[in-house]
């Protein structure tokens, strides 16, 4: 596993340039949220309550919002992303037995990097593509009818 950066001189300038470009914008969290994880990939726990703090809400506020979407990494990703589909029409088409195997062939759970820091795996709910289920996303390519051979094969080739 990666073990979280602390935030440094030059990410805290960068969480506060992100702030001053929201700075005004109604509803401006979730925004910031984004952009936070699209520099750091991940939202830093040391960047919350300087966000709370410059949005006049409370450190739990911010971190309930933060890890209510599941889009959200509280660390580094592995250098591949797996996201699963877990939404209704997926595990009606067998995604549940899919995950099993992924998380079995990963050795790794929901929300954790493999060992070798090769691939994360993610829950997503819903990828809209019920009419294709099972889905997935791999490396923010949509998968339709996932199944056992395509995500091993994906699995292969991120840890070649």
């Amino acid at each position: 596993m990666t073990a979280t950066p602390a935030l440094d001189d030059a990410g805290q300038q960068t969480v506060n340039e992100i702030l001053a470009a929201h700075r005004g914008m109604e509803g401006a969290l979730l925004p910031i949220l984004h952009a936070v994880q699209d520099a750091f990939g991940f939202v830093p726990p040391e960047a919350l309550p300087i966000i709370a703090e410059d949005l006049n809400i409370s450190r739990a506020e911010a971190h309930g919002v933060m890890t209510f979407y599941h889009d959200f990494r509280e660390k580094p990703a592995g250098r591949h992303v797996l996201k699963l589909c877990r939404a209704e029409a997926c595990k009606a088409m067998g995604a549940d037995t899919l995950a099993t195997h992924v998380r079995e062939k990963l050795g790794a759970d929901w929300h954790e990097t493999t060992s070798d820091g090769a691939i994360t795996l993610e829950p997503v709910f819903c990828l809209g593509l019920c009419a294709c289920a099972p889905a997935a996303m791999t490396d923010g390519k949509l998968v339709g009818r996932a199944d056992v051979a395509k995500l091993d094969a994906f699995i292969e080739g991120a840890r070649a």
